[in-house]
């Protein structure tokens, strides 16, 4: 992971746990990197990152695709919708400043919610794509 990704991933953790609407939605700020082994539903994690060059001549640009999962058991899917869209409200052109690092963009890309497995869980993963060039 490159710094600017570590720097990202804390400024959308950091705007996330800030959002009312969305913690309020969780009963909390329940955004993980690592979900606790008994986490109560429902809740965010921050999940998978790719990270490629996106230079442009000079300037040292890096595009990074980030994909956050928000879990729900609250029957039905209709939870899981909610949550994501709290994703895109908070994050879609947010103005986050990663240490060290310019947000040069951080839109949303696409949504997919499922039904997991277990036949119980909702799981919504949202995508984004962020540019960032340090500082």
């Amino acid at each position: 992971m490159t710094t600017a990704t570590a720097a990202l991933r804390a400024a959308i953790h950091d705007a996330l746990t800030a959002d009312a609407a969305l913690t309020g939605m969780l009963g909390g700020p329940k955004i993980y990197d690592e979900p606790p082994a008994n986490a109560a539903f429902p809740y965010v994690t921050l999940g998978e990152t790719r990270v490629a060059d996106f230079s442009a001549g000079d300037e040292p640009l890096q595009e990074h695709r980030l994909t956050l999962h928000a879990f729900s058991r609250q029957g039905g899917h209709r939870e899981a919708h909610l949550i994501a869209g709290a994703l895109l409200e908070a994050l879609d052109d947010a103005p986050l400043a990663p240490d060290g690092h310019r947000l040069v963009s951080l839109r949303f890309s696409i949504a997919d919610i499922r039904r997991e497995a277990d036949g119980r869980t909702y799981h919504a993963l949202v995508r984004f794509r962020a540019v960032t060039e340090p500082v």
